[in-house]
């Protein structure tokens, strides 16, 4: 059969441009994945407890883009969940990132007041700063609180989820942890914030749903049957696969998670708790609190980071330092030179990318290049 598109990877990015080729253009795609479900990393399922979980890790969906809202509004409504974040700190659990009710949780009052005075003259109230930032302000109280947020929260949390020193990595790591000059303890402040209310599988499947789209699960890119043709391929998938490895493999990073029902209502007091520096793993997440269900026990998921190893388990996060920017480059000038190939995702890019950016980054790709071509 010949196809006018074939998109590799039925996660968000594919599906979205398969949704828009096939009700905008009215043009055939194949969608093929090599995983046995949709979804990409958002797949989720009920468990054998009747739990809905997130096997690849928690997913919170968050934007300031009415634009994505709207578009994925169609295909789903929302639960109303604000992603909070607690972590172990000391023996208490305060939230992360680090603000002024952690503040004064753990410190004596006086002290915190005297703090958080400082830290509004200095900054403003609502404000983000960068913890580097922080420790490099020149002031002795300032830097000391900064000393020991970066000892606390940051290195340890960080050299687990690496498995590299902080200096070892790009310095976007740390500018992306701040201290909030707020008492507002969620996770994100974005305007639009939720879950799909059926999950992030019905949701992807509701945006496949046409009848120019077919799909194609258990099948990789390379084992594509001789009978299928197509005109245009979009690619969501490794990079370095994509080019046989040619400068060498990049470097990721993994998880494994373990799966535990308890036999009780709730297990923890929030859907996350962040471990920086005790235990082998980095958090627990509890996925009710995320999905707003009613069970009589609770699935949660350890998580654990790992060295991505090919064919032995997933990619997950681009290590962000020199060299590895550097060998990506090299595969990234190849792909320019692609004629009727589109490259978009994460893995093609060497590049996190939160949902709503993603989604984003489809419906601007269909719109600026691919509804041009026909």
């Amino acid at each position: 059969m010949i196809y006018d598109y074939l998109i590799v990877g039925a996660g968000l990015s594919g599906s979205v441009l398969a949704e828009r080729i096939a009700k905008v253009q009215k043009k055939t795609v194949l969608v093929i994945d090599k995983r046995n479900q949709i979804g990409g990393n958002c797949y989720d399922y009920i468990d054998e407890y009747g739990v809905l979980i997130h096997k690849y890790g928690p997913h919170a969906f968050h934007t300031n883009s009415k634009k994505v809202w709207d578009y994925l509004s169609q295909f789903t409504e929302w639960n109303k969940y604000e992603h909070r974040v607690l972590a172990s700190i000391d023996g208490q659990n305060v939230p992360v990132p680090f603000n002024l009710t952690s503040l004064k949780m753990l410190f004596p009052a006086d002290y915190a007041e005297k703090m958080e005075k400082m830290l509004v003259e200095k900054f403003g109230y609502g404000k983000k700063i960068p913890i580097l930032e922080l420790r490099e302000i020149g002031h002795p109280a300032l830097t000391d609180l900064a000393d020991y947020i970066y000892q606390k929260v940051f290195l340890g949390y960080t050299t687990k989820q690496w498995g590299l020193q902080p200096e070892e990595l790009d310095e976007s790591v740390t500018s992306r942890v701040p201290v909030f000059i707020s008492t507002d303890d969620r996770y994100f402040q974005d305007e639009y914030q939720g879950i799909p209310l059926e999950g992030y599988t019905r949701m992807i499947k509701s945006i496949l749903d046409c009848d120019l789209v077919d799909i194609l699960l258990g099948t990789e890119f390379k084992d594509l049957p001789a009978d299928i043709k197509y005109d245009k391929l979009i690619y969501t998938g490794a990079l370095d696969e994509f080019y046989n490895y040619r400068f060498g493999e990049l470097d990721y990073r993994s998880l494994r998670f373990d799966f535990i029902n308890y036999k009780r209502e709730y297990f923890q007091e929030i859907g996350q708790l962040n471990f920086p520096n005790a235990e082998e793993y980095t958090r627990i997440t509890e996925f009710k609190y995320m999905t707003c269900q009613k069970t009589a026990t609770t699935t949660v998921a350890y998580e654990y980071p790992k060295k991505f190893e090919n064919s032995k388990n997933e990619r997950y996060y681009p290590i962000p330092r020199v060299e590895s920017q550097e060998v990506y480059q090299k595969y990234s000038e190849l792909a320019a030179q692609e004629k009727s190939i589109y490259f978009i995702g994460r893995l093609p890019e060497y590049k996190y990318y939160n949902m709503d950016t993603i989604v984003l980054r489809a419906l601007d790709l269909f719109k600026t290049e691919l509804a041009k071509k026909f």
